[in-house]
């Protein structure tokens, strides 16, 4: 019989990306469960067969109020907590150096509670872990996390993906955060400069942003949903797009990607897929600054113009495409 194996991961979509070579990997060995918002639901059928998701939108993971108790759902998370303990887990686990995490795996009663600790969280945890080092990919967490429990993840230079023909390169403009947008008549540029080329180009974007590429004459999609974004993924055979969740599920899920990034490090955030490549905006002393800036605008990722971007996804282009020439 399986051990029952409990993945707590409760952050967004690209978390769920980078997670998913460690969940498909202990999919075989465990009955696994993930603890996540209810967006995994969506993702579970494509990315883990087999992978029950238990959905729960936890407060703290909100961008805004976070921390404001008494819009808590205290009945929920007590009637959570009861679910878990009842479902008797062999072993939790988290990737995150995170004792909200930690703490959960507490109330799970599981008898091997495995994380990383900080701030005294190791008290709910069974099997402490230390972390790889300050500038490694948060993928080496899971890494680690895998090799305690005998199971050999991949590093990220050993990473494979199925060759796509790119018959469509993907602009996505949209990010979860202000902070993580590059200008959109940036993103403009770089599909005009694609299309001179003899490019197919298909701009997807947050429903925020509609409007504006509608006003430049844009045939513009905007997924409804998760599955309608995979949909777009899969009729694509390059991204292009900001640091954010839909870049990490292209790479995922085979496509080759190109990264605008600002307030994060590459080294540390880069989508999983062997051939992603990306530019780095300029330098911050606070970086890496997750989803907050502490300027009026992300200078970091202004200073990244459209002539810049060119200059680097040209040659990224060519790789996959081949030859990029502009018209006579």
């Amino acid at each position: 019989m399986k051990l029952k194996l409990l993945v707590v991961e409760l952050w967004g979509m690209g978390d769920l990306a980078l997670a998913t070579p460690f969940l498909r990997a202990t999919a075989g060995q465990f009955e696994l469960t993930l603890l996540a918002k209810p967006l995994a639901q969506e993702l579970q059928p494509r990315l883990w067969p087999g992978v029950e998701v238990m959905p729960f939108a936890f407060p703290w993971t909100a961008f805004r109020g976070k921390y404001n108790l008494t819009r808590w759902p205290w009945r929920d998370l007590a009637s959570l907590a009861r679910q878990l303990r009842a479902r008797r887990f062999d072993i939790a686990v988290s990737a995150r150096w995170d004792p909200r995490d930690h703490f959960l795996l507490g109330l799970t009663g599981a008898g091997r509670r495995v994380g990383f600790p900080r701030l005294g969280s190791g008290l709910f945890l069974s099997e402490r872990l230390l972390l790889p080092s300050p500038g490694a990919h948060r993928y080496e967490n899971w890494r680690v996390l895998g090799r305690h429990l005998g199971i050999e993840l991949p590093a990220i230079g050993r990473l494979t993906a199925p060759k796509r023909k790119p018959d469509t390169i993907l602009i996505h403009s949209g990010a979860a955060q202000p902070a993580r947008v590059w200008p959109l008549e940036r993103f403009q540029a770089l599909a005009a400069q694609l299309r001179q080329n003899h490019c197919t180009v298909q701009i997807v974007c947050d429903p925020a942003q509609r409007d504006w590429w509608i006003s430049r004459g844009e045939d513009v999609r905007v997924p409804a949903n998760i599955s309608e974004l995979m949909a777009r993924i899969d009729g694509a055979g390059l991204f292009v797009g900001n640091d954010s969740g839909p870049g990490h599920l292209a790479a995922i899920m085979g496509v080759p990607t190109f990264t605008l990034f600002g307030n994060q490090f590459p080294g540390l955030f880069a989508p999983l897929h062997p051939e992603a490549e990306w530019i780095e905006g300029g330098p911050c002393p606070y970086k890496p600054c997750y989803d907050s800036c502490r300027f009026a605008q992300p200078e970091c990722l202004l200073s990244i113009g459209a002539s810049d971007a060119w200059v680097k996804l040209k040659p990224f282009v060519e790789k996959h495409v081949g030859k990029v020439q502009p018209p006579p």
